[in-house]
């Protein structure tokens, strides 16, 4: 792809979900995702295999059905209340539909199972930007309109969303998929926490956000794209298989790495509300995810492969990637837990 259409297609990417978290009006939100959609279409299918066009046609078909919920819930809404005001969204049918439409965007569950394939389907950046920027708009729009919305459905959705991720996650050995998985518990810990306290999902979007950039750039660095491949990343690199070692563990949620700060804030809160059950079913099903984080740390941190003379001293090798974002990401993963006193107050 030439610099120029990058730039461009970038910019769209970039300028749709700006819209669509900066608007008011329903109208111009939906036309935000749709920008958003078909800026994403030819970064997801400019690999020319027909995996990456079969992802881009299968993200392509869900994000469309989506957006065209959000337009029949928004013209529900505005034909039963006068209004096409995000915010005053009061119509309960329409609220419904809304939460389909954004469980869909986002990948949450029962309407996960898109997300998986098309993080597979597509590049290692690219599933970076589908994981990460993507999620931007919808949980936007979920912030704007959650005092509305059902809880007993955002409550369930969460919990599902938390469990399928731990649960479905235990049986891959592609790194692109355990990250989908991981993405698809983390957004069940955000919804989940929504209904009561949204600055809390603010707090644990922002650390999801980190923690996978961070996890993303090591496997582009180490370019693992199974499990058997991070086996002999240390060759590369040492340091980089302790980063990503920590960076797994604090997408598990163990202290006192940053992950352990969103999920404890998050159970304190549900405990707070008297969500006993939520919290019981949410905190076991982060054992599930933090299974296979584990297996990935043994895999990278503490085997051996059978190796040649050559492949031992790979890390005498310059990198050909930029490590920029690692650098930036690596302490913000995990180092923030002693921030947590500032985020409580």
């Amino acid at each position: 792809m030439s610099p120029l259409a990058t730039t461009i297609i970038l910019s769209s990417l970039a300028t749709g979900t700006i819209i669509t978290a900066s608007s008011y009006h329903w109208m111009m939100a939906w036309i935000g995702l749709e920008m958003n959609t078909l800026a994403i279409i030819p970064i997801i299918s400019q690999e020319h295999h027909p995996r990456a066009t079969e992802a881009a046609t299968k993200y392509f078909l869900t994000q469309a059905t989506a957006s065209a919920l959000i337009l029949f819930s928004s013209s529900l809404n505005a034909w039963k209340t006068g209004t096409w005001d995000i915010t005053q969204m009061t119509n309960p049918a329409a609220n419904t539909l809304l939460i389909a439409a954004l469980a869909l965007k986002l990948g949450l569950a029962p309407m996960h199972f898109w997300l998986p394939e098309v993080l597979q389907g597509a590049t290692m950046k690219t599933a970076l930007i589908i994981s990460t920027w993507q999620k931007l708009a919808p949980m936007a729009l979920m912030f704007l309109t959650v005092n509305n919305l059902s809880t007993t459905i955002l409550l369930t959705t969460g919990t599902a969303s938390a469990l399928i991720g731990g649960w479905a996650g235990l049986n891959q050995t592609q790194t692109r998929k355990i990250m989908a998985y991981s993405s698809i518990a983390h957004l069940g810990w955000m919804v989940t926490i929504a209904t009561t306290l949204t600055n809390m999902m603010t707090t644990a979007l922002t650390m999801y956000l980190l923690m996978t950039t961070t996890m993303f750039s090591a496997l582009i660095l180490s370019k693992s794209k199974t499990i058997q491949n991070t086996a002999t990343s240390w060759t590369m690199s040492p340091t980089l298989i302790i980063m990503m070692t920590l960076a797994l563990l604090s997408l598990g949620g163990l202290p006192p790495l940053s992950g352990f700060l969103p999920k404890w804030l998050i159970l304190e809160e549900l405990i707070t509300q008297n969500f006993i059950p939520t919290a019981i079913t949410i905190a076991m099903s982060s054992l599930l995810s933090l299974f296979f984080y584990l297996r990935l740390t043994y895999t990278a941190a503490l085997t051996t492969s059978p190796n040649t003379i050559q492949t031992k001293h790979k890390w005498r090798l310059k990198p050909n990637t930029s490590s920029i974002t690692l650098s930036l990401t690596i302490p913000m993963t995990t180092m923030m837990l002693p921030l947590s006193p500032l985020i409580m107050n």
